[in-house]
């Protein structure tokens, strides 16, 4: 699979980007991450994205309706039922899962569905495009992260 980045249709919550800083962008831009399909066992790819992205400063919402706290941090079962603004929806889920986990990133007014590696939806992600929200499909957030803005090791 190819990855895949764009920003929404120009909607005023969502800042434009250019093809060439877009990711660095949204990630500048982003405080916190809502992770869906977020699991409590450190040897899970979510756990590990997880901590070093919090560890990276960003406030990570763990959203799975399995688990009570992750990562230090109270779990939600829905997106919907998150308390505060969402910046970026980060998806550990199958793919079949999206297109409903990108209706509720577009209800909560999150300002971009990000798909982990092994994670795509082209029509859930041209759904999200439409309404707005910045997209990357099939790609690793942690990865992107470290591209761009590599935290000195300790």
């Amino acid at each position: 699979m190819n990855n895949s980045v764009s920003s929404g249709n120009g909607s005023s919550q969502v800042p434009a980007y250019s093809a060439g800083e877009s990711i660095s962008q949204i990630l500048k831009d982003s405080r916190t991450i809502a992770v869906v399909g977020l699991s409590a066992r450190r040897h899970r790819p979510s756990f590990g994205v997880s901590e070093y992205m919090q560890s990276a400063g960003y406030h990570i919402i763990p959203v799975n309706p399995s688990e009570t706290e992750v990562l230090g941090e109270k779990c939600y079962a829905r997106l919907e039922d998150i308390p505060e603004t969402v910046d970026i929806v980060n998806i550990f889920r199958r793919s079949e899962f999206v297109p409903e986990i990108v209706e509720s990133a577009i209800r909560i007014g999150a300002r971009a569905v990000w798909m982990q590696e092994g994670v795509a939806h082209p029509e859930a992600a041209e759904r999200a495009r439409r309404a707005g929200l910045f997209v990357v499909m099939n790609c690793c957030i942690l990865k992107e992260h470290i591209k761009r803005f590599r935290l000195p090791v300790e």
